[in-house]
């Protein structure tokens, strides 16, 4: 049984089929038109025709999917297989549109049963309010910071950016050429993603790798806009006291954000969502290929609509898909793999360490950091583990990549408890990461066992530790577990504690 189960093949479960069906997840689609039916199975979408969507159908079903979308065009049916898929799949994601027309008892039905609810009528009006209220007087202020800025933004994402940072500044940097700004597009670190360098190479993005050993590296710029982040100096190599014009972002801030213009909206999956949200509301038509690079951003920060994701993100996922590349997509996200990713992702099945439904894993030496998050992703799906924890060293620092699934604790929240005092840390949920500097171990040979045995007592036993005081479930499936020494080790060096979303 496939893992998403669309319920509908109207016009608004098509655009969801759409966004969604690219993935690596398969698809499967429930509707009572033949026609419709037929027409997406043109398009490699496997669909089931069936009289009539209620609960014989779908025990018919071998296997439960993890999300179902119920999207038919009639909100009468929309109830009925809503309360059907509750029944059946009580613990899937369930994804209800309520359709034009519906009645409060119909609504009142799909609200007890939903874990999201979109409605149109609801959202029309919102809209609305939102075009002479707080939203529009948002949109309106960015214009005026925009056009303000005389000479050169630089539009600077976070360090090593991933798609969601890169499509919202290349979609920044639109709407500013369009304010009248020159504008660059930034980043400290290195693209070594294959997915990432290859949205870039396909889509032809211009973007400008920053020199931290350069002095005069931001001298060409007479103002700086932030995407995917808020803080310079926290996961960039801007200086701290740099007055920064915007920062658009979709994380939430532990401290404080300061800048002439401030957008932050962590109840979105991706801060591409928000720069969708924009071109909408300025009426400014989608580059394909700036649509493309939007559509993917969402669908990674998101993990395929899995993950942190509101009605906001599916809304502007379907208004993408009308202007995407979707052929460059499909080869932007099926790049080969290299044989570095390869092997550190077997390293970290070799290394893994499980206690309760945890699993640790050190990769020793890194070739680049990328591979961590595609490690831990991976032994996300091994059979009672809930969570991972990932993580390696290149160039004297730790670096850690943290994944959650159905788990009872925040995972950045965790890695600030961990790591916080001794590094950086932050994220989401169920997506986060960390970087410490590894100090004076950084001049013992990194071939002896010694200071990787270090390395690995801190880090684990600082994780566990803020995992048991979040959780005991998640470590109390089994009768102990080994005691890590924790925060006893004076080698690390202790940069002022500073959190921030790293992933």
């Amino acid at each position: 049984m496939p893992s998403r189960l669309v319920i509908g093949a109207g016009s608004t479960a098509r655009a969801i089929i759409d966004a969604v069906s690219g993935g690596h997840d398969t698809l499967w689609v429930l509707t009572e038109d033949e026609r419709r039916a037929e027409t997406l199975r043109e398009r490699g979408v496997s669909v089931t025709v069936t009289d009539s969507i209620d609960g014989d159908t779908l025990y018919e079903l071998d296997s439960t999917p993890a999300t179902v979308i119920v999207a038919t065009d009639d909100p009468a049916a929309n109830a009925d297989a809503a309360e059907s898929v509750a029944d059946r799949f009580p613990d899937a994601f369930l994804l209800c549109y309520s359709g034009y027309g519906a009645t409060t008892t119909q609504r009142s039905r799909l609200e007890s049963v939903a874990d999201r609810l979109i409605d149109p009528e609801a959202i029309l009006t919102d809209r609305l309010q939102e075009s002479t209220g707080k939203a529009g007087a948002r949109t309106r202020k960015l214009q005026a910071v925009l056009r303000d800025i005389e000479g050169h933004l630089a539009i600077v994402t976070h360090d090593n950016p991933d798609p969601d940072a890169i499509a919202s500044a290349v979609a920044l940097g639109e709407l500013a050429s369009r304010a009248g700004c020159t504008v660059s597009l930034c980043y400290y670190g290195e693209i070594s993603h294959q997915e990432n360098r290859a949205l870039v190479n396909h889509l032809e993005y211009d973007l400008v790798n920053l020199s931290a050993e350069d002095e005069d590296t931001l001298d060409p710029y007479d103002g700086f806009a932030l995407v995917d982040h808020s803080r310079p100096g926290v996961n960039d190599q801007l200086p701290e006291d740099l007055p920064i014009d915007i920062v658009i972002d979709h994380h939430p801030p532990r401290l404080p954000v300061e800048a002439r213009y401030v957008d932050l909206r962590s109840g979105v999956g991706a801060t591409s969502t928000l720069l969708v949200d924009y071109f909408q509301r300025l009426n400014v038509e989608l580059a394909e290929s700036i649509a493309t690079g939007l559509l993917f951003g969402i669908r990674v920060d998101t993990k395929d609509f899995q993950r942190e994701v509101s009605a906001d993100d599916f809304q502007a996922a379907a208004q993408l898909v009308e202007r995407a590349d979707m052929d460059a997509l499909e080869d932007i996200e099926d790049p080969s793999i290299s044989g570095e990713t390869l092997a550190i992702v077997g390293r970290a099945i070799d290394n893994r360490e499980e206690q309760g439904a945890v699993l640790l894993s050190f990769v020793g030496q890194l070739s680049h950091r990328d591979a961590l998050a595609q490690a831990a992703d991976r032994l996300l799906d091994l059979k009672e583990i809930h969570v991972t924890m990932v993580y390696g060293v290149l160039d004297g620092t730790i670096y850690i990549s943290a994944r959650a699934r159905g788990a009872d604790i925040d995972l950045g929240e965790a890695l600030r408890d961990a790591f916080g005092q001794i590094g950086s840390a932050g994220g989401h949920t169920d997506m986060a990461g960390a970087q410490i500097e590894l100090g004076v171990l950084d001049s013992i040979d990194d071939s002896e066992e010694y200071p990787h045995s270090i390395v690995k007592s801190v880090i684990n036993g600082r994780f566990l530790d803020a995992v048991e005081s979040r959780s005991h479930r998640l470590l109390g499936q089994i009768g102990g577990r080994a005691k890590f020494a924790s925060g006893g080790y004076t080698e690390l060096s202790r940069p002022p504690a500073d959190n921030h979303d790293i992933t």
